[in-house]
């Protein structure tokens, strides 16, 4: 949680007040129809089905908006980005797309050694120039493990970059230990050795990259090319669209069911980039992380805190630009085995609960926006506003629309035997199927995107396995909903959240599961 010691009696109160405001606004949503159905059953009723109405509408928004974003992938992935870069007349003031460095930066703890070197290995085999390439890989400074695991990926990939550095962190007190952590001490100590090297901020994209994330070989090339083009390039962040793949068919249905929820909300994002927001990898210049004050020590959601910082920092023009490229992730998982696979599907919850966690951001948003009277006030309601709706709507539209029809009829019993109860029953339930045909839409397209399944798996088995994304509604409630639910209520309660880190599975140590 943010530190406290430098805040006033006054301040802390306030910053208290904020925090306990989400959670409070989501549990008087949930409990309100309740109360109220006893009352005011019909108004109720009608509430119920005005939501039901919006979920269709949204959901028909939502598969356009994947739809959309698979189309210009498939047109991106085509593309030979670094022979564009090369064919380009460079835009007066605009940097050669030939001196463009792409330093990655990689924080790490307890990853296998192959899961690391799948994502080097990535980095290495990007269609962009080796001598235009630095890698730096930041472990905890106790941690002999990942010291070795960096000495033989050094030994292996420093020829085919113009630089591999291993940064040491020594966990300084007063830290939230955590990835945002150790951004914040490998930002500036990569920052240093570029300097060491002459190379001008201006001139360096960083690209904040998972441990387990494997980008695209067109990935630094696409980015250099958009940099390059766009006049505002030192207020952007890059965003590929995180898919989690490499181990899709190994984890349990309901892990999997998640990872395609994920991927394919991330894909609906990229086609709304007025609500896209940094998330899990990406890129942005050297010279606006400087600006921004690097990340927070202090703080779990990194990503969501260093865009914040970098709108700040920027008065508002930052712009997050989708890349239309995937980049490849691990779906949750653990070394368990069997049926249940007990700390898979935990590790599951967790990374949606740690993600859900960025509703402590409301509290540092919410000053700062009223500190910043020189970004338009549009500019600054329309941002906020996502922000809280998309906790909000997170912990309760989908408990609504799987309850809340059948609330006033259940607590209402002169209600229940009236007509309008039947016919707006009905309605309802017409509304709610329809709706869910847009899930056929949705699995044509994650056939499309998904790795190939195991050899050994059959046509039934394979039918099976997209037939279970079917089973969205009872698993999100489970594996989104309620961690994201805890997250909120932990933030109201002052039962703030640790960050956890959570097992990972190399390549190849386990089979395909149903």
């Amino acid at each position: 949680m943010a530190k406290t010691e430098s805040l006033s009696r006054g301040q802390r109160r306030v910053q208290r007040a904020l925090e306990v405001a989400p959670g409070a606004l989501t549990w008087t949503i949930l409990i309100a129809p309740v109360v109220a159905s006893l009352i005011f059953a019909p108004y109720i009723a009608v509430a119920m089905l005005v939501v039901d109405i919006y979920w269709f509408l949204r959901t028909g928004l939502v598969v356009v908006g994947i739809r959309r974003t698979y189309r210009k992938m498939r047109r991106t992935m085509n593309e030979h980005w670094w022979q564009r870069c090369l064919a380009l007349t460079v835009p007066s003031g605009a940097p050669d797309p030939r001196r463009i460095i792409h330093a990655v930066l990689i924080p790490t703890y307890t990853e296998p050694y192959q899961i690391l070197h799948d994502t080097v290995r990535a980095v290495a085999d990007a269609d962009y120039p080796s001598e235009n390439k630095v890698v730096a890989i930041i472990t905890r400074e106790s941690d002999r493990r990942g010291w070795e695991n960096v000495r033989r990926l050094q030994e292996e990939f420093s020829p085919r970059f113009r630089a591999f550095f291993h940064i040491k962190d020594p966990l300084l007190p007063g830290i939230v230990v955590g990835k945002s952590a150790a951004m914040a001490y490998g930002g500036p100590v990569l920052r240093g050795e570029l300097d060491r090297m002459g190379l001008d901020p201006r001139s360096v994209i960083l690209t904040d990259l998972d441990s387990d994330f494997r980008v695209h070989p067109q990935y630094f090339a696409d980015v250099t090319y958009h940099y390059v083009t766009d006049p505002k390039r030192l207020e952007c962040i890059f965003q590929p669209v995180p898919m989690f793949h490499n181990n899709l068919w190994r984890v349990p249905f309901a892990v999997r069911i998640m990872a395609s929820a994920c991927t394919q909300w991330q894909m609906f994002l990229s086609s709304r980039p007025d609500r896209l927001v940094a998330f899990s990898s990406y890129s942005m210049s050297m010279d606006l992380v400087i600006k921004a004050g690097y990340w927070d020590d202090d703080v779990i959601p990194e990503d969501s805190r260093f865009y914040w910082k970098a709108f700040f920092a920027t008065s508002g023009r930052l712009k997050v630009v989708p890349v239309f490229l995937p980049i490849y992730g691990d779906a949750p998982e653990a070394s368990d085995r069997g049926v249940l696979r007990e700390k898979t599907h935990a590790n599951q919850y967790n990374q949606i609960k740690r993600w859900a966690w960025g509703v402590s951001d409301v509290p540092y948003v919410t000053v700062r926006l009223l500190r910043h009277a020189e970004i338009s006030l549009w500019l600054r309601a329309r941002r906020y506003g996502y922000m809280i709706f998309n906790h909000l709507t997170w912990t309760t539209l989908p408990v609504l629309l799987l309850f809340g029809a059948a609330l006033p009829r259940l607590l209402q019993e002169d209600w229940n035997l009236t007509n309008a109860a039947d016919r707006l029953g009905l309605y309802a339930f017409i509304i709610i199927n329809i709706a869910f045909l847009n899930i056929a839409a949705l699995i044509l397209v994650e056939r499309r995107i998904n790795p190939r399944m195991p050899r050994s798996w059959g046509f039934v088995h394979q039918v099976w396995a997209y037939a279970q994304l079917g089973l969205y509604p009872p698993v999100g409630l489970v594996f989104s909903v309620l961690p994201a639910l805890e997250a909120q209520t932990r933030l109201m309660l002052g039962m703030y959240l640790e960050y956890k880190v959570t097992e990972k599975v190399a390549e190849g140590t386990m089979e395909g599961t149903a």
